[in-house]
């Protein structure tokens, strides 16, 4: 018996270090190709940015939307309850930037995905044919309009989405989250990209695509978990190139509490499980160090075992810290002590992902169907 779980605890470890060895490899491929200078365009374009609640550094993040270096371009905030606490700073930011954004609110829901029913408020609004889904808790440099667009100059370029790190947490919640962004989310999004033969999904932090190519695709749904995910895979099988930009957005979740992460991560684990199906469970060879030390211990700390696990953790940091490097994440490399930690609580996640229905979204309890729609907790 001993033995047989020894045998599989090794498979599982030697199947990490390749898939931690293909993250390296892929993250370094991806970024070390520079990418090209946007050219200037002075196409119209409205950011939409459903919120509900206030984050951490709300009034920094959503007054850079409105100190862009380009024009022109328009910032249409939507909030669903009037009385939401985001509407007062958002009416003093539209007051300060009146030619630039405007506030819609009490924008009754229209689908249990209340992000997505705002998006189709705000999309009915906007003014100009280019448009970016953006989130509310994202950070963006004065060059953001002008890089995430550039790519839809392309006639076959129908959707352009970008990841996104904290790129200095301060906290150590804040931290999990950003290593878990910047060292498996992003390189194992590459490596996806890669086995699909081009990206099939996006990322809901940014999305920018025309109002036309959206109808192509199938517009909003507004009842689907992980719509995100959806929206970029029906790109795809429409026939568009769904590009990731070189853009890293800046998302730090400040004195986030590490239960608040999990809560957070168990619904984007049950969404990949519901959205990736059969996929979902291959990420058994994504958690190399945590399998080390129920291997120690089975073989008493055998001479191979030791080895073993010093191969796994030297590669699992060196792929990190590589990951880092390459995303500007180098102020992250000292929250790295936290990496075990890190690699434990995803296998604990994955896991608890792998059964159950049930996921918290903005502190609403939902229920994931079968086929990824999404309902009201009963």
């Amino acid at each position: 018996m001993m033995i047989s779980l020894a045998i599989a605890l090794s498979v599982l470890i030697v199947g990490s270090i390749v898939f931690y060895a293909a993250c390296l490899w892929f993250t370094r491929r991806f970024f070390v190709v520079p990418p090209s200078i946007p050219e200037v365009s002075t196409e119209g374009v409205s950011i939409l940015v459903p919120v509900c609640g206030l984050d951490e550094g709300a009034w920094n993040n959503w007054a850079a939307f409105c100190k862009q270096n380009y024009d022109p371009y328009e910032v249409l905030f939507g909030v669903v309850e009037p009385t939401d606490p985001a509407v007062p700073v958002l009416k003093k930011l539209v007051d300060l930037f009146p030619d630039r954004a405007r506030l819609l609110t009490g924008l009754l829901p229209r689908g249990i995905n209340h992000k997505d029913s705002t998006l189709s408020y705000l999309l009915e609004s906007a003014r100009y044919e280019v448009i970016i889904f953006a989130d509310s808790d994202i950070c963006v440099s004065s060059d953001y309009i002008q890089t995430v667009t550039e790519p839809l100059a392309e006639p076959n370029v129908g959707l352009v989405t970008c990841a996104f790190v904290g790129h200095d947490p301060q906290f150590l919640g804040a931290a999990l989250a950003s290593i878990g962004r910047c060292c498996d989310f992003i390189p194992s999004a590459l490596i996806a990209r890669s086995i699909d033969g081009r990206l099939r999904f996006a990322i809901g932090a940014t999305i920018a695509t025309r109002k036309s190519a959206l109808a192509d695709f199938g517009g909003l749904h507004l009842d689907r978990i992980g719509s995100d995910y959806n929206l970029g895979k029906r790109a795809a099988s429409a026939g568009y190139q769904v590009e990731l930009s070189h853009y890293i957005l800046e998302s730090d979740t400040g004195r986030e509490s590490i239960g608040r992460l999990v809560k957070r991560e168990l619904r984007w684990a049950r969404t990949i499980r519901f959205n990736r199906g059969w996929v979902y469970y291959t990420m058994a060879f994504c958690y190399g160090t945590v399998y080390c030390l129920p291997l120690l211990l089975i073989t008493g700390f055998a001479d191979w075992a030791i080895g073993l696990t010093f191969a796994t953790f030297t590669i699992r940091y060196t792929q990190a810290w590589v990951a880092a490097v390459n995303l500007n994440c180098s102020n992250l490399v000292r929250w790295f002590w936290v990496l075990p930690l890190r690699d434990v609580l995803s296998f604990g996640v994955w896991i608890a992902g792998a059964f159950g229905r049930g996921v918290y979204w903005r502190g609403r309890k939902l229920r994931i169907e079968a086929d990824g729609l999404i309902r009201s907790w009963d």
